[in-house]
């Protein structure tokens, strides 16, 4: 079956198709992680309302999921018909107006607390009484969040990891004034989505994002000091824990300058030297140098978001990055 054209896809996610009263969802953000939650939740069901800041922006987001199913399809994982299924259950849209009677609202837009906090003020000028406002953030206060809404009994967080159609957990974060309605229904959202769900209580970065950043900040140390490359670092690691995907590797993807907010926010939050970002991760920040996002990071990517073999970061092209930025 031949792929579904970009324009066909803005087309059909404007029009205003009817849904049932239950089983829908709207997600503001379609970067990353809103196209993944988006596909997933569609993936299970339910009807979904993506909403972007421009017709650009959504344009790609819907491009991004359109490409990520046919990865699927390519790996057998997918037939072209379900893609075609998992499509027509998300819509787009520019304006928040076109919220109606959905009860779950997710927020996946950039960690930054005012741009969250006015989002979710906006959100409320349009969602039913009875909507839950959910956040999707990695480190910050769901509390603080909450505190400029009208309803902080129905904020809470509900963190995805990426890449959120593969990655099976979901952290329900409780806010101080969470309810415990507001915690059961998401927790049925998360089993709608077949999402194993553990319960946290607010403490900066979670449990999953506190507990793997100093590692990851630890491992770009030991690159900055030349104790080995990135491809043996995350070789060691990989085949000497049993992971994946090596700590390196697992930057890129988080994105450096998303890895580098959350050690600064835990940084500041708790006070503790470990969560320090590592220069050179600052360094690489301010060079462009982003992760896969961009085609480079620790490693190289293809057009696919695939590692080239044999481009980490040695010793010697280390030295060299270093050197050039000195000299500017």
């Amino acid at each position: 079956m031949e792929a579904e054209t970009l324009d066909s896809l803005v087309a059909r996610s404007n029009r205003n198709e009817p849904a049932g009263a239950t089983d829908k969802i709207v997600i503001v953000g379609g970067g990353i992680m809103g196209q993944g939650i988006a596909q997933t939740a569609a993936r299970k069901g339910l009807e979904v309302l993506l909403v972007e800041v421009d017709e650009e922006a959504l344009r790609h987001a819907l491009e991004g999921i359109s490409e990520t199913l046919d990865r699927e399809i390519e790996k057998w994982a997918l037939t072209a018909s379900e893609k075609k299924g998992i499509l027509s259950r998300i819509k787009g849209t520019v304006n928040y107006s076109d919220i109606t009677d959905q009860v779950f609202l997710i927020e996946a837009v950039p960690e930054r607390l005012d741009l969250k906090q006015a989002l979710f003020h906006e959100l409320e000028q349009h969602c039913v009484p009875e909507a839950i406002l959910i956040t999707n953030t990695s480190t910050l206060s769901i509390t603080e969040l909450a505190s400029g809404t009208t309803r902080p009994d129905k904020v809470i967080g509900m963190h995805f990891l990426s890449p959120v159609p593969k990655v099976k957990v979901v952290e329900l974060v409780r806010g101080v004034h969470t309810s415990t309605q507001t915690f059961q229904r998401s927790l049925q959202l998360a089993s709608r989505l077949e999402r194993s769900a553990i319960e946290v209580f607010e403490s900066p970065g979670y449990v999953t994002t506190r507990v793997i950043v100093p590692m990851i900040n630890e491992a770009i140390h030991v690159l900055m000091e030349g104790v080995a490359s990135a491809d043996d670092i995350d070789t060691a690691l990989r085949l000497g824990y049993e992971l994946n995907i090596g700590p390196l590797a697992m930057a890129d993807r988080m994105g450096l300058d998303t890895l580098l907010t959350w050690l600064d926010t835990l940084f500041r939050d708790l006070g503790d030297q470990k969560y320090r970002p590592c220069p050179l991760l600052r360094m690489m920040v301010r060079a462009g140098l982003l992760g896969a996002k961009t085609g480079q990071g620790f490693f190289r990517y293809d057009e696919e978001d695939r590692i080239e073999p044999g481009s980490g970061l040695t010793t010697a092209a280390l030295d060299r990055f270093l050197s050039v930025r000195k000299e500017r």
